[in-house]
């Protein structure tokens, strides 16, 4: 009976000999836990900064509308003292 023990103990792998769990990869979940973690924080920092963008948009073309408008006010300015000039001048004496 020892003979048995002997050789049924031969036949068991040396535990210290062999790597532990080789076949299986270590922290592949938590790796895929922080890939994940990272393409949503992605995609959350992309969409709230196109929104800032958006408001940043709108901000500029209501600029560029007020300098527009400003442009126009002093064009017609211009043009009203350019009319009143020549009335002035068409009624002078002569």
């Amino acid at each position: 009976m020892e003979m048995d023990e002997e050789q049924s103990q031969d036949d068991l792998p040396d535990r210290s000999a062999r790597p532990s769990d080789a076949g299986r990869p270590h922290g592949s979940g938590l790796v895929f836990l922080l890939v994940a973690l990272a393409l949503i924080l992605a995609i959350g920092f992309f969409y709230l900064s196109k929104a800032r963008e958006d408001r940043q948009a709108d901000r500029m073309t209501q600029a560029a509308n007020s300098v527009d408008d400003a442009a126009r006010v002093v064009g017609d300015a211009a043009r009203n003292a350019a009319d009143s000039f020549r009335r002035d001048n068409d009624s002078g004496p002569n």
